[in-house]
């Protein structure tokens, strides 16, 4: 039986940090490597966020990211 898909609600700045975290992270490489059911997940999470965000496409990306990072920071406070 298919179980339904899960919904995750995150705002922008969160899915543009995460995105960024899992583009530029190093677990594919890390010791120890994720298990392949892990891999699986990320990639699957990564893809998400690939069809979301136009950021990643943007000549000022970086500054994007960090001035997201700023936003979730100063939201914490």
């Amino acid at each position: 039986m298919d179980k339904p898909p899960v919904v995750i609600e995150l705002t922008h700045d969160e899915a543009l940090v995460l995105s960024d975290w899992l583009a530029s992270s190093d677990f594919f490489n890390s010791l120890p490597a994720p298990a392949e059911a892990d891999r699986c997940a990320l990639w699957a999470l990564e893809a998400c966020f690939d069809k979301i965000l136009v950021e990643p496409f943007a000549a000022n990306y970086r500054e994007l990211v960090a001035a997201a990072r700023r936003n979730l920071t100063d939201s914490t406070r």
